[in-house]
């Protein structure tokens, strides 16, 4: 696919500029931001008119957006194991969020569907070679703060290769809330009413801070992986009010969700508490941003930002609209895949450029490695590849990508698999074996399936697709042999009539000027 950077990047040795040749003299250091549940479109780089994200947009001016940038899969746990191995989630075997039931134990949710979720890996194994492992190994001092996911004891970030960590265990939401007290065993609470968000940003920069001052030569991989914006949405009365009194100039309209297919999902971006709770974010974002300016570290460090899954759009808090995108996380629409990807890469100073080169979560390790100039490991990060040839401008061969998601999504996602070649994209459902193809160049609002018109096309990518899953070693669904059709329909009916009737409810409420959630704002305001 054609790559279209507005400025061209220097690709010969002899077009390099001095600062760029003096870097290569520095330490390598990566910085990679993780953002939880942060829809494509939620950022104001990315096309968000009423979410304000400054400091993001500073990475963005100074490096490259993929605006076709996609997470391993439509959730957490599985996204994030991808990263740290190069692996499709089909591969290294955790295909689900931690902790949700599979097998027969799902009849226990009382949901009646047709199919049994495949079992998956509950942690990350050891067999992996991880990307702070490989880093390490190269000399590398490694961090982390914030939300892990992808195991608990035994498979914690400093059983993975991250010799400091600060707040990541096997939680997948911020137990105590985005105010202190944070009943996180990883990390101290703060003063009364601190922001978790920044409390993550400022315990990154002080680590920045004491590595380079210890040790100004040895380089560093800060990963920073924010529990925001995961639920439960919270923000600060003075973010509400501004981010209400917003939407209010912008138009408040009479209604905010539409049932697809199985759930209602949000169609506007005005919830303000979400919006209030992304500032949050991005302000912590900013700290670290100011502490690698403050060090002169921004010539010499690799930065990475980018989301773990689609935006909530359904389910959960129903917190974002991914439009006009469909679906958002959990399912297996373009708003549940597609997520913020911007590089910024020192050696290739490509201010405020975009591309359309498709890339996926597994290929950020290679990725690292290159800039970091360490051996590529091919046979570990086997389902990523190296993006440093796009962030100099050039195009790279075509190839497919694949998701694999046997379950059901608590957000609304159904059993399936997806492959993605070229501009065109087939999803297979596991429930009754159909396919729907797309063309995302021709309608990337998945609206209308092109099967009819393209029968060779499905056949096409539905064996391509079946290859692939067989050689990664695909786990599937299986039927429910005391599925009850009746008992299904009237919860299909239930959780969409009744959701659509509260969600509808709250978001009035959430957006009135005598809005009130509790009387210290979840723990924001402190009063004595």
């Amino acid at each position: 696919m054609k790559n279209n950077l507005f400025v061209l990047c220097c690709t010969g040795a002899g077009l390099l500029s001095a600062s760029v040749m003096q870097a290569k003299e520095k330490p390598r250091n990566v910085l990679f931001i993780l953002v939880d549940d942060y829809g494509w479109n939620d950022t104001s780089c990315g096309g968000s008119r009423f979410y304000e994200t400054p400091n993001i947009d500073r990475i963005a001016r100074q490096g490259v957006m993929f605006t076709q940038g996609y997470a391993a899969c439509q959730v957490s746990s599985p996204s994030r194991a991808s990263i740290m191995t190069g692996k499709s989630p089909a591969r290294h075997g955790i295909t689900n969020w931690i902790g949700e039931a599979s097998g027969e134990a799902w009849r226990k949710m009382g949901r009646h569907s047709k199919l049994l979720p495949a079992e998956y890996a509950w942690k990350m194994s050891q067999e992996e070679q991880t990307l702070p492992e490989t880093l390490k190994q190269h000399g590398y001092k490694t961090f982390m703060a914030g939300k892990w996911h992808i195991g608990g004891e035994g498979s914690t970030p400093e059983d993975h290769g991250f010799e400091i960590n600060i707040g990541g265990f096997e939680a997948g939401s911020p137990v105590g809330g985005y105010f202190s007290p944070y009943k996180n065993p990883k990390l101290p609470d703060g003063p009364k009413g601190e922001n978790l968000s920044m409390r993550l940003a400022q315990e990154t920069s002080k680590f920045i801070g004491e590595q380079t001052k210890k040790n100004k030569k040895q380089p560093f991989f800060a990963y920073l992986s924010f529990y925001a914006v995961h639920g439960p949405i919270q923000t600060t009365e003075e973010n509400w009010n501004y981010f209400r009194n917003k939407a209010d100039l912008m138009g408040i309209a009479p209604e905010g969700f539409k049932v697809d297919r199985t759930l209602p999902v949000r169609q506007r971006q005005d919830n303000p508490i979400y919006a209030g709770l992304i500032r949050q974010m991005d302000d912590a974002v900013g700290v670290v941003l100011d502490k690698l300016e403050e060090l002169g570290l921004m010539e010499n460090t690799l930065i990475i930002f980018t989301g773990d899954n689609g935006g909530v759009s359904s389910g959960d808090n129903y917190s974002t609209s991914c439009l006009p995108l469909r679906g958002g996380k959990g399912r297996q629409w373009e708003g549940g895949l597609r997520v913020p990807f911007i590089i910024q890469d020192p050696d290739c100073p490509l201010h405020g450029t975009t591309t359309d080169v498709p890339a996926i979560g597994t290929d950020f390790y290679p990725t690292i490695l290159e800039y970091a100039g360490v051996p590529l490991l091919p046979e570990q990060h086997v389902d990523g590849r190296s993006l440093i040839p796009v962030l100099e401008g050039s195009e790279l061969p075509s190839r497919a990508l694949y998701w694999h998601y046997p379950h059901y999504g608590n957000q609304g996602g159904e059993p399936s698999s997806v492959i993605r070649d070229g501009d065109w994209k087939l999803i297979h459902y596991y429930e009754d074996g159909r396919n729907e193809l797309y063309n995302l160049k021709i309608d990337e609002t998945e609206s209308e399936p092109l099967n009819a018109q393209y029968p060779d096309k499905v056949e096409f990518l539905s064996q391509k697709l079946s290859v692939w899953l067989t050689e990664a070693g695909a786990k599937y669904p299986t039927p429910d042999s005391q599925y009850d059709p009746v008992k299904e329909a009237a919860y299909k009916k239930r959780v969409q009539t009744d959701n659509l009737l509260r969600l509808e409810k709250e978001r009035k409420q959430q957006l009135s000027p005598g809005f009130e959630p509790n009387k210290t704002w979840w723990d924001s305001k402190v009063i004595d």
